[in-house]
């Protein structure tokens, strides 16, 4: 069946068929290699996108400015400082004028509600950069990631996802592995599987009785049996201090160790991580945290650095992704 999808937002992979998602990422392999061997047809030419950032990036920024440059486009970056949205301009008015400049829209931010706005109101594109509780583009660089480094179907492959099981990375692959008809362990403490938003639970599992998918919540470390694929992110995020010492004794028994990934029996396991990470303490926050008593690192320097880590041509997946979703909806 013939996948079009000019026009379309890119707000949650919820929003997309299997089919659709699958059509991405071949795009996203086609793409990567035209950069590999220098090509490009410059399916942008002439197009404008904005980024809209009210939260710091560094990748996801490099990411959609490389993407749109590479392929023609012209791009404008507006951070918080530098946009009247929600301050002497409403939302919808910001949506509507910058509809009138711009061919597509990124947000990065907070409140979901934002991103699902701006596509209601701005009548072009918009693609969802990260909210509180997605993050999309992140998901697309981790399947086409997945399937360089692991020799299965994303539909026989099995990912745990180990430590903050209520941030925004889990829920987004969530969606992703449910979609894909992949299995999906979420390992976490007790106390966070309680607090998980059940409404998005019957959501995924609805979608796994048509996909195969299996999506399990777990804090037992026997769960990580068998897995191709181990995946963290960080316990606290800078303006989240006061939060360390409570999500530091919850989470160190979720830390991704060398013994962690030996105990999946699997000897090609691959560790990913969507960056930055507190992998060893040379960062400003992790130095301060650790004067302080606290160990903030989710995955040990060992297991960061080791052959097992593919964390950096994930961070470079995110370009050849983001730019197969703006291709797609805009070219």
């Amino acid at each position: 069946m013939a996948v079009n999808l000019k026009g379309r937002s890119f707000l949650t992979l919820m929003d997309f068929t299997t089919d659709e998602i699958r059509y991405l990422l071949d795009l996203s392999h086609d793409l990567k290699s035209k950069k590999r061997l220098g090509n490009s047809n410059y399916l942008l030419m002439g197009k404008n996108i904005v980024l809209l950032f009210e939260k710091t990036s560094t990748r996801t920024r490099c990411a959609f400015e490389v993407a749109a440059l590479d392929e023609g486009a012209h791009v404008t970056f507006l951070d918080s400082g530098s946009s009247q949205m929600g301050k002497k301009e409403s939302l919808e008015d910001t949506a509507k004028v910058l509809g009138r400049f711009f061919d597509g829209i990124e947000y990065r931010g907070y409140k979901q509600e934002v991103v699902e706005n701006l596509a209601r109101y701005s009548g072009v594109p918009v693609w969802n950069g990260l909210t509180d509780v997605d993050h999309p583009t992140q998901i697309l660089a981790d399947l086409l990631t997945i399937e360089e480094h692991v020799s299965k179907p994303l539909n026989k492959v099995k990912v745990i996802f180990a430590g903050d099981i209520r941030n925004n990375m889990c829920y987004a692959w969530m969606y992703g592995c449910a979609k894909m008809g992949m299995h999906f362990v979420a390992s976490g403490p007790e106390e966070l599987k309680k607090q998980l938003d059940k409404d998005a639970l019957n959501k995924v599992n609805e979608i796994a009785k048509y996909t195969g998918a299996k999506i399990e919540i777990s804090d037992r470390r026997e769960y990580v049996e068998g897995a191709d694929v181990i995946y963290t992110d960080i316990w606290a995020s800078m303006g989240e201090e006061s939060q360390i010492p409570q999500r530091v004794k919850l989470l160190t028994p979720y830390r991704v160790t060398m013994e962690l990934l030996k105990s999946t029996g699997n000897d090609d396991i691959i560790f990913m991580h969507c960056l930055p990470s507190f992998h060893d303490f040379e960062t400003a926050m992790a130095k301060k945290q650790k004067e302080l008593g606290y160990d903030i690192r989710e995955v040990t320097d060992e297991v960061f650095r080791s052959k097992y880590s593919v964390v950096f041509d994930e961070a470079e997946n995110r370009l050849h992704t983001i730019k197969s979703v703006i291709v797609a909806t805009i070219a």
